[in-house]
């Protein structure tokens, strides 16, 4: 599969690199950024995988989360996918910042007209990881997954429903119940349709409660004043409850926001 190189930047002795390739699950053109620490050069080299949330692109993470220097120093390549497919001509998918261009929720969808090309969760399971060890220094045995918000939701469903594939899934005031939040039941009824035991094999806190993979290390990390947490959007709680029941371990972080000096 053929990778064309959309920008390279040195950064910590390693390089940003952008990449366009014609994706076969989404039947359009996607972008990722992947960062290649200065071991690259020589050996294969641990993966994180980081899904964005809801309206961004490939480079939120690239440009607003300050990683490269802990990558370069541990060795990390971190792979950023887009979140969505883009520019598919699907009449509706640019209505709204919460479903369509933007708001792919790593689901396969299997309503029309979003079926053929909303497929989300095989891009990052299989097209992706398959492209990114072909091409690029990747040690296959070693990968992991985080994201925020819809990818937070994202990483912990492909974590769970995959058991053995990723060393650890950390998410970041993940959308822990979507099925249960109005930005899941929006999404869901219109990739999925209406049957909400379809949107539970997307929902972290169903799928946990089936878990019977190797042990997982899971850590949610969730600002205690997040908006969206007191709107009843993420939920995590309910996903806490769900793993205590079924003794598969979580680390849960609630962070203080810290005064202005």
């Amino acid at each position: 599969m053929a990778l064309k190189e959309i920008s390279n930047n040195k950064c910590f002795d390693g390089f940003q690199k952008v990449y366009e390739h014609d994706s076969t699950e989404l039947k359009c053109k996607m972008k990722f950024g992947i960062y290649l620490p200065p071991k690259a050069v020589t050996e294969k080299c641990p993966v994180l995988y980081w899904l964005s949330g809801l309206t961004c692109t490939e480079q939120n993470f690239i440009t607003k989360a300050a990683f490269h220097q802990a990558a370069a120093e541990h060795g990390l390549i971190v792979v950023a996918p887009d979140t969505s497919p883009r520019g598919c001509n699907i009449k509706g998918e640019d209505d709204s910042w919460d479903f369509g261009t933007g708001a792919g929720f790593y689901v396969n969808a299997t309503e029309e007209p979003w079926k053929t090309n909303y497929r989300m969760y095989s891009y990052i399971k299989d097209e992706l990881p398959k492209l990114i060890n072909a091409n690029f220094p990747a040690d296959s045995g070693r990968m992991s997954i985080s994201g925020h918000s819809m990818g937070g939701h994202g990483a912990l469903i492909l974590a769970l429903k995959n058991p053995g594939k990723y060393k650890s899934v950390s998410a970041f005031a993940p959308i822990c119940n979507p099925v249960q939040c109005p930005w899941g039941k929006k999404a869901f009824s219109g990739y999925l349709g209406s049957s909400v035991k379809d949107w539970e094999a997307y929902d972290a806190t169903h799928i946990v409660k089936s878990y019977e993979g190797p042990p997982l290390d899971i850590l949610i990390d969730q600002g205690k004043d997040d908006q969206f947490l007191s709107a009843g959007q993420l939920l995590p709680d309910n996903f806490i409850a769900a793993c205590t029941e079924r003794k598969v371990p979580v680390v849960f972080r609630m962070q203080q926001v810290m005064p202005r000096k």
